[in-house]
Order: C-alpha cells, then structure tokens, then sequence
C-alpha cells in the first residue's frame, strides 16, 4: 500500500468542497517517548486512512502534534484505536471553535525531529518541568492583577488579528526566533507572575520550561491553548479577554471568537482580518487583504506577483528557474507588512 497522497492539489481540494461528509476538526498533542517514529507514522497512515481522516501530522522521538478532520462517523472508532495505544490514552482534544468541515483535504503525517521546531538543545534543560496549567477562569483571574504579564508565544500573524488584552506579542515570524525575543523582553521580570499562551498548548509547553530554565519564578500557561479556553468560557458564561480571531493552520485560517476586527489590509489599511494565500503559486505568501483590494491585485500581494500569475502556466515554471519565495518575502516586510509594535500601540 502506498503510504501517502498522490492526488493532484487541486483535485484533492475540489473534491472535499464538493463532499457532503460532516467532519469534527480537532487538534492535540503529546509529549512522550516514541522509538520508532517511522514505524508509528506507517501504522497511523494506514490507520487513519483506513477511516478517511484528513489532516496534518508531526510525529517525532519526543511525541506527537495533530491538527486533522475526522468524519462524525467515525469518531468513536478514532478516539478508540487512538487510546489503544498507552501512549495516546485519555488524549485531551481541542476541538474547533467554528467548523465547516472542510479544515484539510488530505492526510499527510510526516517525522520530524521535534514536534514544533524551537531550535533548543532539549538536553540542556528539563523539558518536563513545566509550568503551571491554568483554566480559563484562573487565566482571568491572573489577568486582573496588573503586575501579571501575558505573553503570547505565537507568530506576528496570528496575533495580529487576535489576542488577549494587553499581551505581549512578539514579532517573530516562526517561534524558534520568538523564544530569545521573549527571554530579553522579559529579562528584569523573572519575579513576576508570567502568563502565557498559543492556539492549543503545545507551544506554551516548550517555553514555559524554558523559561523556568532561566529562572522565571511563577510560569503559567493557559490549559489547552486558546481553543479549549473558547469552549471553557462557553460552558462557564465567562467574558473572553481574548479579541478578534483565532488563527489556525488549516484551509479555515481562522476562528472567529469575537465580533472584534483588530487589524488592517496590508495593502490599503482598511479594517480587515481576513488571511490569504497570494494567488502567485510560486509565492504564496499569507497576508491580510480586504475584498477591494483582493478584486484590485487579483488576489496577488504585488504587482510583481499579479503580473506572473496572470501567465500561462508554462511561462510560470519557466520564471519560477530563476525566482525565490524569498524574493517576495523581502518586499513584504519593506512594502506590506506593518510593525507588530504600531499595531499595538493602536489598540
């Protein structure tokens, strides 16, 4: 059996727009000891297929990170064979804020050498020594102190369309450059009670040991991320200190939790949130644009961008010999994006 996807992109995704499968997406994580990652992504492949789950999966020695979309069907069977194996029992899942089953539109599981790449040297510290987990009633208690300091450990574009009220949100572009960010930013406060939080608590899991690695004194972080504390307040009538939208890495992008659009199009400043994809395939590149601007620039974050897509699909791959992501990546910082500190200081 071939152990992976083959199907044209295009085709895949044609395909689960058109299906009428009700599916749950749900994401969840672990940190655990895995031998034989290879032999595990084999038999989950196998597994999970076998179920028509879509989705994204990284499995390495120190565990396990999923995002994916389970059909209603077959979501006992899922959840059983799953906690079958002692490593994944009692599994604590996240599932989605707002769901229009069409989250993914493949299955791809991949070995990788850590779950969420950090750039640490795990050996140089104690991984398992974590912060504390806090509800989402705790998280706004904590919140009411003013000498509470809420970190958000996301990148610059998921905070910018939402977060908690008053975070710091680094501008980083991956969390490997937010870790040091945030240890220098909070240098002269290894005494104060430290607040954090990401999109599912994996990413808090990493940091908040690490930060007790260098001495923080009371490290906190928000049990299961952003998307559990949206189900938490729900269930409780609590008011959420979290504003605007969640970002998500699927085909949604994002999750509505509040009424809130905190941030502009990169291209002519108008209050939006809405995440694209430039329609260039060689770029690709995300960024934020409004409906206007999306009918002006065709979708494209640049001139340069609407001119190549506009192509013929060969002249494409011939331009695409000699061009780089990076390429466009640079005028995106020197012509798009907007500082992460302006948008903050703008409320």
């Amino acid at each position: 059996m071939l152990l992976q996807n083959r199907v044209n992109k295009k085709e895949l995704k044609k395909l689960i727009q058109e299906e009428n499968t009700k599916r749950i997406t749900v994401s969840f994580y672990r940190y655990v000891i895995i031998d034989n990652p290879q032999e595990l992504r084999d038999n989950l492949f196998v597994q999970w297929n076998s179920l028509n789950i879509l989705g994204r999966i990284y499995i390495a020695s120190e565990g396990i990170n999923a995002q994916m979309c389970v059909p209603e069907d077959n979501w006992d069977a899922f959840k059983k064979k799953l906690s079958a194996d002692s490593r994944f029992s009692d599994m604590p899942f996240k599932i989605a804020v707002e769901d229009n089953s069409k989250s993914f539109y493949k299955l791809t599981i991949k070995v990788r050498p850590k779950i969420v790449a950090d750039g640490l040297e795990d050996s140089s510290f104690d991984v398992t020594n974590v912060g504390n987990h806090l509800t989402a009633r705790e998280f706004n208690d904590a919140m009411e102190n003013p000498d509470t300091i809420v970190v958000d450990m996301r990148n610059h574009y998921e905070s910018e369309v939402g977060r908690f009220t008053g975070a710091l949100c680094p501008d980083a572009d991956t969390f490997r450059e937010e870790l040091p960010i945030v240890l220098e930013e909070l240098k002269d406060k290894k005494n104060q009670k430290i607040i954090m939080y990401c999109t599912g608590g994996v990413r808090c899991e990493k940091a908040s040991s690490y930060l007790k690695h260098h001495g923080f004194k009371d490290v906190n972080q928000l049990h299961g991320g952003i998307i559990d504390y949206v189900r938490q307040i729900k269930a409780e009538s609590l008011p959420s200190k979290f504003i605007g939208k969640n970002f998500v890495f699927d085909e949604r992008v994002g999750e509505r939790i509040t009424d809130d659009v905190i941030a502009q199009c990169h291209q002519c400043g108008a209050s939006c949130d809405t995440h694209v994809n430039c329609a260039n395939d060689d770029c690709h590149l995300l960024f934020i644009q409004c409906e206007k601007c999306t009918e002006k620039m065709k979708g494209c974050c640049t001139p340069e961008c609407v001119h190549i897509a506009s192509l013929p699909d060969d002249e494409q791959r011939k331009l695409r010999k000699g061009r780089k992501k990076e390429d466009c990546l640079s005028v995106y910082k020197s012509r798009l994006r907007p500082n992460l500190k302006d948008i903050l200081a703008k409320g």
